[in-house]
């Protein structure tokens, strides 16, 4: 077809299928058959044809839009996880048909300020929530409000019934400490951060419980914290854990970004990663493989959840299920050069 269709009445004459049809395939209905949706979107793509969402929405109610609201809290807008995160949720929108806003919490600003807004204005037909706190307002509004929305991540209270996805923290944290028990450490160090976000505490049981079930009295824990997006505050949490006179052999961070700090600052303080020092991490963010030697973490498979909390959000808009939609993503072992043996002397 060379011929650019403008209107979806012209797109399906086109393809000598009704108006209803064409639309149904467009928006990806299953009741639709698989080789008639895929003709319907080749032949929209070479037409260029693009839905008139003003009048989509007129009829469906629906604006095809998902919310994500993005805090500024640092000197970048997008960090490395949320970067990873941002694209895949797109990705996995698009390929439904659907489309992301954005929208920013200025410093200073409340967040939930910007989610009423969003909900309210009707702009979106759900919303993502990232980052969950302890107590957390914006998941108690949206819950109260009955609007569509997915969390990437969980409260601590269970009895809070919501749609969400998460990454299992505590079994990679109960894993870390595993291997490099079995690898000779008994002090062990961690960084964490002191905002209070639910991960930081399902990493840190997954870590104590660990601990726990060895039941070795030898066994020691440091633990140092840090404002999240506090560069030196970070810098000096660290150094505090590595020049003090009896410093951990292994050291495991709450995340990626705080492991790097970790072995920045050890290198600065004379140290050799993992000669003196194990360090693992929590993520997989693209800068963990090659800050030398590189760093041993664990895959969040960021993109992937992005993906598929799309598909979950998408799902509830659609056929709004009675039980809330959970997932529980088990992370995997990223096994670099920055863990080894513990050191038997030192200088």
């Amino acid at each position: 077809m060379t011929t650019r269709v403008i209107t979806l009445k012209e797109l399906a004459a086109s393809l000598d299928l009704s108006i209803t049809t064409v639309s149904r395939a467009l928006a990806g209905h299953e009741q639709i058959a698989l080789k008639t949706r895929e003709r319907v979107a080749q032949a929209a793509r070479q037409a260029g044809y693009v839905p008139n969402t003003a009048a989509r929405t007129l009829v469906s109610g629906r604006s095809g839009f998902v919310g994500l609201v993005l805090p500024i809290r640092g000197p970048n807008l997008v960090d490395s996880f949320l970067g990873e995160f941002v694209t895949g949720l797109g990705e996995g929108l698009v390929s439904h048909g659907a489309d992301l806003i954005l929208a920013t919490a200025a410093f200073g600003h409340s967040e939930l300020s910007v989610l009423r807004h969003v909900v309210e204005s009707g702009r979106a037909d759900g919303v993502v929530v990232t980052r969950i706190a302890e107590v957390d307002e914006r998941l108690a509004y949206l819950r109260e409000r009955g609007f569509p929305f997915v969390a990437h991540g969980r409260l601590l209270d269970s009895d809070f019934g919501y749609n969400w996805l998460d990454t299992d923290g505590a079994h990679a944290f109960g894993e870390a400490f595993d291997m490099l028990y079995d690898l000779g450490h008994r002090h062990f160090g961690l960084v964490t951060i002191s905002e209070p976000m639910t991960f930081r505490h399902l990493r840190q049981d997954g870590l104590a419980a660990a601990i726990a079930r060895r039941g070795d009295p030898s066994v020691r824990l440091d633990v140092v914290t840090a404002p999240r997006f506090d560069h030196e505050a970070r810098i000096q949490a660290v150094n505090r854990m590595l020049k003090g006179p009896d410093r951990p052999t292994a050291i495991v961070a709450l995340f990626d970004e705080l492991a790097l700090t970790v072995m920045e600052e050890a290198a600065r303080a004379g140290l050799d990663v993992p000669r003196d020092l194990s360090v693992i991490g929590f993520d997989n963010i693209a800068a963990s493989a090659y800050a030398p030697p590189g760093l041993t973490t664990f895959d969040a498979s960021i993109r992937q959840c992005a993906r598929a909390i799309a598909d979950m959000l998408l799902t509830v808009i659609a056929d709004k299920p009675a039980a809330p939609l959970t997932r529980l993503i088990r992370p995997t072992l990223v096994a670099r050069a920055s863990h080894g043996p513990a050191p038997q002397t030192r200088s």
